[in-house]
């Protein structure tokens, strides 16, 4: 296949690259500036792409935006992240559907986010509901941005991704340091729950939904077996042979990134299951965090 890949130096996009071309496929990249060798220029921030290299592609997969957890959420960075996300999205979407010879698949990112941060124990699938918070409605209208897209024809997948359990990085890299010296643990109350992926999954079922073409709209990109955020700590512990006994000290964090980023990111609580995947008969890598944690750390 000819695949068209954004955010491709991410840690996602890496490892579906990597994967891809391992097994013979021609990945091309979506680059800012100038491009070589195959690859596709664009700008989304002034809107321009270049149109005509996307003629003929099998496949787009589009995991470029912001990073959300880097910087303190001031309304600067909040615009960073919904409009590197929405404008890219549109752009991409509208440029695709006015080929020629279009892709037969987009794969979209979105995230849990979506569901919003206070759901509690509730259990979620692709049917549920929107949130209301600020994650939420950037993840409504980054999904909303496909549209061209699928009024063009294309099957297009939302994959609405849950933590992202890597070695290579990520949240869990940051998490190490003070767990392998004794010092991690649980996060506030530790009821809250983490709805995460191995590395491995979400390239795999990335690629699910490239080869299946019965799967389309929201897909949830999660494992399917959510933990509450004590049960990640302790999992976590027991992996590094530590204690978890001592929590996060949320307040340190909410000096550095505000208590906006730290209670949505780290506090909200999505229980989040991957319904159209189980239906779709995805055999999951990783399916408990365990397995999960000494593979990415192993």
């Amino acid at each position: 296949m000819d695949v068209l890949v954004s955010g491709s130096t991410g840690l996602v996009g890496t490892a579906l690259g990597e994967s891809l071309e391992r097994d013979g496929h021609r990945v091309r990249r979506l680059r800012r500036g100038s491009a070589t060798g195959g690859d596709v220029a664009w700008d989304p921030a002034r809107g321009e792409i270049d149109a005509g290299s996307l003629e003929g592609l099998d496949a787009v997969v589009h995991l470029a935006g912001e990073g959300i957890g880097e910087h303190r959420w001031t309304d600067a960075q909040k615009r960073a992240i919904r409009d590197s996300r929405v404008q890219g999205t549109a752009l991409l979407a509208r440029a695709l559907a006015g080929r020629s010879r279009r892709p037969a698949v987009l794969v979209s990112g979105s995230a849990v986010g979506y569901y919003g941060k206070d759901r509690g124990d509730e259990v979620l699938t692709e049917e549920s509901g929107p949130g209301s918070d600020f994650l939420a409605e950037v993840c409504v209208a980054w999904e909303t941005a496909t549209a061209p897209a699928s009024d063009a024809g294309i099957r297009v997948a939302c994959v609405r991704s849950g933590v992202v359990v890597s070695g290579r990085g990520g949240t869990l890299p940051k998490m190490l340091r003070p767990f392998r010296l004794g010092l991690g643990g649980k996060q506030g109350p530790g009821t809250q729950y983490m709805s995460w992926i191995s590395i491995d999954d979400e390239v795999g079922a990335i690629r699910h939904l490239i080869d299946d073409g019965s799967l389309s709209g929201a897909v949830n990109l999660t494992a399917p077996s959510p933990v509450t955020n004590a049960e990640f700590a302790a999992t976590l512990g027991r992996v590094l042979h530590r204690p978890t006994v001592l929590p996060t000290p949320l307040l340190a964090l909410r000096a550095v990134y505000g208590r906006e980023l730290v209670d949505t990111l780290l506090l909200g609580s999505q229980r989040v299951v991957p319904a159209k995947l189980t239906a779709g008969a995805y055999a999951f890598a990783h399916p408990d965090l365990e397995t999960a944690l000494r593979a990415a750390i192993g």
